[in-house]
Protein backbone atom coordinates (compact mmCIF):
# COMPACT_ATOMS: atom_id res chain seq x y z
CA UNK A 1 0.00 0.00 0.00
CA UNK A 2 3.16 2.42 0.65
CA UNK A 3 5.04 1.91 -2.12
CA UNK A 4 1.21 2.41 -4.29
CA UNK A 5 0.51 5.20 -2.43
CA UNK A 6 4.33 6.76 -2.96
CA UNK A 7 4.16 5.63 -6.97
CA UNK A 8 0.45 8.09 -6.98
CA UNK A 9 1.94 10.74 -5.02
CA UNK A 10 5.48 10.90 -7.64
CA UNK A 11 3.12 10.23 -10.80
CA UNK A 12 0.72 13.00 -10.06
CA UNK A 13 4.00 15.28 -9.47
CA UNK A 14 5.54 14.62 -12.39
CA UNK A 15 2.04 15.24 -14.66
CA UNK A 16 1.84 18.29 -13.04
CA UNK A 17 5.02 19.61 -14.34
CA UNK A 18 4.30 17.74 -17.62
CA UNK A 19 0.91 20.27 -17.65
CA UNK A 20 2.81 22.97 -16.66
CA UNK A 21 5.63 22.45 -19.58
CA UNK A 22 2.99 21.82 -22.10
CA UNK A 23 1.18 24.93 -20.90
CA UNK A 24 4.41 27.32 -21.96
CA UNK A 25 5.60 25.38 -24.65
CA UNK A 26 2.05 24.73 -26.46
CA UNK A 27 3.29 24.13 -30.11
CA UNK A 28 0.84 24.47 -33.39
CA UNK A 29 2.76 22.15 -35.81
CA UNK A 30 0.56 21.46 -39.42
CA UNK A 31 1.33 19.02 -42.09
CA UNK A 32 4.38 21.24 -43.68
CA UNK A 33 6.17 20.21 -40.55
CA UNK A 34 5.99 16.75 -41.83
CA UNK A 35 9.38 16.05 -43.69
CA UNK A 36 9.16 13.53 -46.33
CA UNK A 37 8.93 13.89 -50.11
CA UNK A 38 8.19 10.46 -51.35
CA UNK A 39 4.81 9.66 -52.54
CA UNK A 40 3.62 7.12 -49.93
CA UNK A 41 4.32 10.11 -47.23
CA UNK A 42 2.28 12.38 -49.34
CA UNK A 43 -0.15 9.84 -49.69
CA UNK A 44 -0.24 9.45 -45.96
CA UNK A 45 -0.21 13.37 -45.76
CA UNK A 46 -3.13 13.54 -48.01
CA UNK A 47 -5.41 10.87 -45.98
CA UNK A 48 -4.71 12.82 -42.98
CA UNK A 49 -5.51 16.37 -44.70
CA UNK A 50 -8.61 14.79 -45.58
CA UNK A 51 -8.91 13.44 -42.02
CA UNK A 52 -8.28 16.85 -40.49
CA UNK A 53 -11.71 18.37 -42.38
CA UNK A 54 -13.83 15.33 -40.64
CA UNK A 55 -14.57 14.71 -36.86
CA UNK A 56 -14.37 11.11 -37.12
CA UNK A 57 -12.19 8.90 -35.25
CA UNK A 58 -8.67 8.01 -36.10
CA UNK A 59 -6.80 5.10 -36.26
CA UNK A 60 -2.78 5.51 -36.67
CA UNK A 61 -0.75 2.87 -37.00
CA UNK A 62 3.13 2.02 -37.12
CA UNK A 63 5.93 0.78 -35.47
CA UNK A 64 7.57 3.08 -32.79
CA UNK A 65 9.48 6.24 -33.90
CA UNK A 66 7.84 6.80 -37.37
CA UNK A 67 6.15 9.93 -36.01
CA UNK A 68 2.40 8.89 -35.15
CA UNK A 69 2.19 11.76 -32.86
CA UNK A 70 3.38 14.59 -35.46
CA UNK A 71 0.29 13.54 -37.54
CA UNK A 72 -1.85 13.12 -34.61
CA UNK A 73 -1.19 17.07 -33.88
CA UNK A 74 -1.16 17.49 -37.06
CA UNK A 75 -4.92 16.57 -37.63
CA UNK A 76 -5.76 18.36 -34.98
CA UNK A 77 -3.78 21.81 -35.17
CA UNK A 78 -5.30 21.81 -39.24
CA UNK A 79 -9.41 20.90 -38.02
CA UNK A 80 -11.94 22.85 -36.54
CA UNK A 81 -11.05 21.90 -33.30
CA UNK A 82 -7.29 23.44 -33.36
CA UNK A 83 -8.62 26.35 -30.73
CA UNK A 84 -9.35 23.41 -28.20
CA UNK A 85 -7.00 21.64 -26.40
CA UNK A 86 -4.80 18.85 -27.90
CA UNK A 87 -4.34 16.21 -25.09
CA UNK A 88 -1.66 13.22 -25.69
CA UNK A 89 -2.23 10.25 -23.26
CA UNK A 90 0.80 7.11 -23.72
CA UNK A 91 -1.12 4.80 -22.26
CA UNK A 92 2.01 2.14 -22.49
CA UNK A 93 3.76 4.74 -20.05
CA UNK A 94 1.05 4.62 -17.36
CA UNK A 95 0.55 1.64 -14.92
CA UNK A 96 -2.44 0.08 -15.44
CA UNK A 97 -4.14 0.69 -12.11
CA UNK A 98 -3.42 4.25 -12.84
CA UNK A 99 -4.61 4.17 -16.79
CA UNK A 100 -8.58 4.75 -15.43
CA UNK A 101 -8.23 7.31 -13.16
CA UNK A 102 -5.91 9.06 -15.66
CA UNK A 103 -7.93 9.13 -18.43
CA UNK A 104 -11.65 9.67 -17.05
CA UNK A 105 -10.79 11.20 -13.33
CA UNK A 106 -11.33 10.40 -9.90
CA UNK A 107 -13.80 11.87 -6.91
CA UNK A 108 -12.35 12.78 -3.86
CA UNK A 109 -11.52 9.96 -1.27
CA UNK A 110 -12.27 7.66 -4.36
CA UNK A 111 -9.12 5.52 -3.01
CA UNK A 112 -6.45 5.35 -0.92
CA UNK A 113 -3.96 8.17 -2.29
CA UNK A 114 -6.62 10.60 -4.32
CA UNK A 115 -5.73 14.14 -4.71
CA UNK A 116 -8.22 16.16 -2.57
CA UNK A 117 -10.27 18.07 -5.19
CA UNK A 118 -10.41 14.90 -6.88
CA UNK A 119 -8.53 14.74 -10.38
CA UNK A 120 -10.74 15.75 -14.02
CA UNK A 121 -8.87 13.17 -16.00
CA UNK A 122 -7.88 13.76 -19.65
CA UNK A 123 -11.05 13.22 -21.31
CA UNK A 124 -12.36 15.71 -19.33
CA UNK A 125 -9.21 18.37 -20.27
CA UNK A 126 -9.55 17.38 -23.94
CA UNK A 127 -13.63 18.59 -23.69
CA UNK A 128 -14.59 20.05 -27.23
CA UNK A 129 -10.63 18.96 -28.61
CA UNK A 130 -8.95 16.36 -29.64
CA UNK A 131 -7.25 13.57 -27.23
CA UNK A 132 -4.57 11.18 -28.91
CA UNK A 133 -4.42 8.06 -26.99
CA UNK A 134 -0.57 6.95 -28.08
CA UNK A 135 -0.10 2.76 -28.00
CA UNK A 136 -3.69 2.12 -26.91
CA UNK A 137 -3.23 -1.36 -28.19
CA UNK A 138 -1.78 -1.55 -24.05
CA UNK A 139 -5.10 -0.77 -22.68
CA UNK A 140 -6.89 -2.78 -20.05
CA UNK A 141 -10.07 -4.52 -21.47
CA UNK A 142 -11.80 -2.49 -18.52
CA UNK A 143 -10.23 0.65 -20.05
CA UNK A 144 -11.14 0.15 -23.20
CA UNK A 145 -14.74 -0.56 -22.29
CA UNK A 146 -14.80 2.99 -20.37
CA UNK A 147 -13.33 4.76 -24.15
CA UNK A 148 -16.12 2.66 -25.73
CA UNK A 149 -18.55 3.86 -24.09
CA UNK A 150 -17.39 7.99 -24.41
CA UNK A 151 -17.19 7.24 -28.34
CA UNK A 152 -20.78 5.78 -28.51
CA UNK A 153 -22.71 8.04 -25.86
CA UNK A 154 -19.91 10.93 -25.24
CA UNK A 155 -20.16 10.39 -21.68
CA UNK A 156 -18.02 9.13 -18.91
CA UNK A 157 -18.07 8.83 -15.24
CA UNK A 158 -14.91 9.32 -12.81
CA UNK A 159 -13.87 6.33 -11.04
CA UNK A 160 -15.47 6.95 -7.46
CA UNK A 161 -18.70 8.23 -8.86
CA UNK A 162 -21.88 7.37 -10.61
CA UNK A 163 -22.54 10.78 -11.80
CA UNK A 164 -22.58 10.82 -16.08
CA UNK A 165 -20.27 13.62 -17.56
CA UNK A 166 -20.75 14.78 -21.03
CA UNK A 167 -18.04 15.25 -22.93
CA UNK A 168 -17.21 16.43 -26.84
CA UNK A 169 -14.06 14.49 -27.56
CA UNK A 170 -12.40 13.84 -31.08
CA UNK A 171 -10.58 10.40 -30.44
CA UNK A 172 -6.84 9.84 -32.21
CA UNK A 173 -5.56 6.58 -31.51
CA UNK A 174 -1.87 4.93 -32.08
CA UNK A 175 -0.28 1.84 -31.71
CA UNK A 176 2.93 -0.02 -32.98
CA UNK A 177 0.74 -3.39 -32.54
CA UNK A 178 -1.75 -5.12 -34.91
CA UNK A 179 -5.18 -4.93 -33.53
CA UNK A 180 -6.71 -7.60 -35.62
CA UNK A 181 -4.26 -10.14 -33.89
CA UNK A 182 -5.01 -8.68 -30.36
CA UNK A 183 -8.43 -8.96 -31.06
CA UNK A 184 -8.05 -12.92 -31.67
CA UNK A 185 -6.18 -13.41 -28.76
CA UNK A 186 -8.89 -11.21 -26.90
CA UNK A 187 -6.76 -8.50 -25.44
CA UNK A 188 -9.00 -5.75 -28.09
CA UNK A 189 -12.28 -5.35 -28.01
CA UNK A 190 -13.36 -5.81 -31.60
CA UNK A 191 -16.47 -2.98 -31.01
CA UNK A 192 -13.78 -0.38 -29.82
CA UNK A 193 -11.58 -1.50 -32.71
CA UNK A 194 -14.80 -0.32 -35.50
CA UNK A 195 -15.20 2.47 -33.83
CA UNK A 196 -12.03 3.72 -33.89
CA UNK A 197 -10.50 2.82 -37.54
CA UNK A 198 -13.13 4.88 -39.13
CA UNK A 199 -10.36 6.23 -40.83
CA UNK A 200 -6.65 3.92 -40.43
CA UNK A 201 -3.49 5.62 -41.75
CA UNK A 202 -0.66 3.48 -42.05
Amino acid sequence: IQSARRMLKEYNELEFLREQYEQFNESRPGFNDIIGKSDIIQEKKRLAIQASRTDFSVLITGESGTGKEVFARAIHYTGARNHRPFVSVNCAAIPSELLESELFGYEEGAFTGAKKGGRKGKFIQADGGTIFLDEIGDMSLAAQAKVLRVLQEKKLSRVGSDKDIVVDVRVVAATNKNLKEEIAKGTFREDLYHRLSVIVIN
